[in-house]
């Protein structure tokens, strides 16, 4: 692992209050958040900061056509929009700095003194194309063909506007070849390296001067220059300050030599071309790393836009889904290097299959089965055999694995190292079949180690995937018996005492509603009178904690009453699984093939399309005796026909059981 004592800076580009946030402000915050977290889980001492760049032209337009004054207009969606969305999503910031703030202003204005003063910044008159939409000037070259034809810069809906105009301007070409020979020296000072190569691109033509000041006549709202109150400073030159002014205001300015800017690629030229070399004439360090990543697209691999239909509601994405899901999902299917699409269809498909089935799944099992064999408590382990040294060593290696992948910023393959983690203690069960151990007294200690060996692998993976789904590892952690407790990534295993008592909660990852599934697929789930998992809400997004059950009896349903001949009717049965396999594009089934017995010598064999994929792999299955109401009308569910019903019961916990005898039945027993 990395030297944990060195100083870990990182901070977000400040987002401009000019409007809502996107998907792409989302993305960008919980990629650094992400990053910020691996770090202090690895014991770095880590500073977070992100803020809201609120000065410029842009702003003042937007404000005047609100009604409202600038700072009001700023007020409110750095507060509201910006801020209170980050604090939804669980973004573990140190430092969130408005550059409004008075410990911004004058940092501002300290460098400009100090840049003019050095004879780096003049006066002059300029000719150029404006672009509104940047707030800055741009060249004929970064111009491209608009819808209707006319030349646009990227991103922006009008054309740029002519301007001629006296600003101060910046000497920035005067450190164009200091810069060029610092990038070729330093190939990871922009990563992914294709945006190293755009930049190199840049530098190998005239950069030009900067023009960093507009006249207050034409631009009031923001920072007047120390030496000219006539003019106010030009918006980036205020905004990129920001990244200094905040740890110099709380005394820890030495770590900017320290910092990795995370970034849209749409401001590369402002972070890897004026960034630097402000700095340079002002005798600051270099930041350490700029991180760049793309865009994110809508599910059709098109740009998404309002005027498009197609751009993704933040706040509506956390109401239906909970931060966790966005974070663990927006992480996933992400590459920073290109353009990914993404919607409400892939985090479904992306929650459903990794956090619902794979981790959601394991935690259930595992805590089923401690609570069925061991009555709530972790027993200790006996003897570890090849297979359990194995997990053990996975375990002890992970962690410096995934700090790697994530320091090289492939975060998806981090999480991705984790979640097979994961998967290997699905199939560790499913090989060690706890519930034939549980039928005999010989196998009390293998099951023990099996337990135990489950449990404490959840605890691992918890911290595995903690930096992605912060609320929810911890809420795992509660459901192990360790609430409160937190740990380090690092090397370890057998962390979890023996004698923990467990506490399941509530499902943790519940499954969103198919969409599109048969109407039909319901009747071949449990039957709503004994199975609740049809009719109970999902859990609200912003409970991160396992509530306490509802002991209160629940009031009796009514119900018509029938004879016994009526129940006569009804044909209930043992049944031996002996096959079992996951039914495809259907989350919630599994299709069972079942024994009932023999009629005139010749085994009967069923198919039953069953439900219950959310509770059981299917390995978990295969050679138990469950009870099926032999005499249902087959329905065709999938294109399967589906010949029985499987009888399940849950409990208030979400905890999900088959029915099937105590006793070694014979398949084809009535159940009477």
């Amino acid at each position: 692992m990395p030297n944990p004592k060195e100083p870990f800076y990182i901070t977000t580009a400040i987002d401009y209050a000019n409007g809502s946030p996107h998907i792409g402000h989302v993305f960008e915050k919980i990629l650094t958040d992400t990053l910020a977290r691996y770090h202090r889980l690895a014991g770095y001492e880590v500073y977070f900061q992100i803020g809201t760049d609120e000065h410029g032209e842009k702003i003042a337009k937007a404000a005047a056509n609100a009604g409202q004054t600038p700072q009001r207009f700023v007020d409110e969606l750095s507060l509201n929009a910006f801020k209170g969305l980050w604090d939804r999503l669980e973004i573990g910031y140190d430092d969130f700095l408005r550059t409004t703030e008075g410990r911004h202003k004058k940092y501002v204005q300290d460098v400009l003194s100090r840049v003019h003063a050095s004879g780096d910044i003049y006066y002059a008159e300029y000719e150029g194309l404006y672009s509104v939409g940047a707030e800055r000037y741009v060249t004929e070259k970064e111009l491209v063909n608009g819808p209707g034809g006319e030349k646009l810069f990227p991103g922006d809906s009008a054309p740029p506007e002519l301007r001629r105009e006296a600003n101060y301007f910046f000497r920035m070409e005067k450190y164009q070849a200091w810069l060029l020979e610092h990038l070729q020296q330093n190939p990871e000072f922009i990563q992914p390296s294709g945006y190293r190569n755009e930049v190199l691109e840049m530098l190998r033509e005239p950069i030009g001067d900067l023009s960093i000041s507009r006249p207050k006549s034409r631009v009031a709202w923001g920072i007047e220059l120390p030496w000219d109150s006539d003019h106010v400073t030009y918006v980036w030159f205020d905004a990129l300050l920001n990244y200094l002014s905040g740890p110099a205001s709380r005394g820890k300015g030495e770590i900017f030599g320290h910092a990795w800017h995370v970034i849209g690629k749409d401001i590369l030229k402002p972070h890897a071309v004026f960034w630097p070399t402000m700095l340079r004439a002002a005798g600051l360090p270099l930041y350490r790393k700029l991180v760049v990543h793309a865009h994110i697209m809508a599910e059709d691999g098109r740009k998404m836009g309002k005027s498009l239909g197609n751009a993704i509601d933040p706040v509506a994405l956390l109401d239906d889904f909970g931060p966790d899901a966005v974070r663990y999902t927006l992480l996933r299917e992400t590459n920073l290097g290109a353009d990914s699409p993404y919607g409400e269809g892939i985090l479904v498909a992306r929650l459903n299959a990794d956090l619902a089935n794979d981790l959601g799944n394991l935690l259930s099992r595992t805590l089923s089965m401690v609570q069925k064999y061991r009555a709530g408590v972790l027993p200790p382990p006996g003897g570890l055999n090849e297979r359990e040294q194995g997990i053990e060593a996975a375990a002890r290696a992970l962690p410096a694995r995934v700090l790697d992948l994530a320091r090289s910023l492939k975060v998806n393959m981090a999480l991705e190292a984790a979640m097979e983690f994961v998967r290997d203690l699905n199939r560790y069960i499913a090989e060690s079949k706890p519930w034939e151990l549980a039928k005999s007294e010989e196998t009390a200690g293998r099951l023990d180690t099996v337990l135990y060996t489950a449990v404490e692998g959840l605890r691992v993976a918890s911290v595995l995937l903690e930096a992605a789904i912060p609320g929810k590892a911890q809420e795992l952690r509660a459901q192990l018996g360790l609430g409160g407790q937190g740990y380090r990534l690092e090397a370890a295993w057998g962390l979890t005492p023996p004698g923990t008592v467990v506490q399941p909660g509530e499902v943790l990852f519940p499954k969103p509603e198919p969409k599109g599934e048969e109407e039909g697929a319901e009747a071949s789930a449990p039957a709503k009178k004994v199975n609740a998992v049809a009719t109970r809400s999902a859990r609200p997004p912003e409970a991160t904690t396992p509530a306490a059950p509802d002991t209160t009896p629940a009031p009796r349903a009514e119900t018509e009453e029938i004879s016994i001949d009526d129940f006569a009717r009804i044909d209930l049965r043992v049944a031996l699984v002996t096959a079992a396999e996951a039914v495809e594009k259907a989350d919630k089934l599994l299709k069972l093939t079942v024994q009932l017995g023999t009629v005139n010598g010749e085994t009967e064999e069923r198919v039953v399309v069953s439900g219950i994929r959310k509770w059981f792999a299917p390995e978990d299955l295969i050679g138990r005796r469950v009870v099926v109401v032999a005499n249902l009308k087959p329905v065709k569910l999938r294109g399967i026909l589906s010949h029985g019903m499987i009888l399940a019961a849950e409990d208030e916990h979400g905890n999900l059981d088959v029915i099937g005898p105590g006793l070694e039945l014979p398949g084809g027993t009535k159940v009477r």
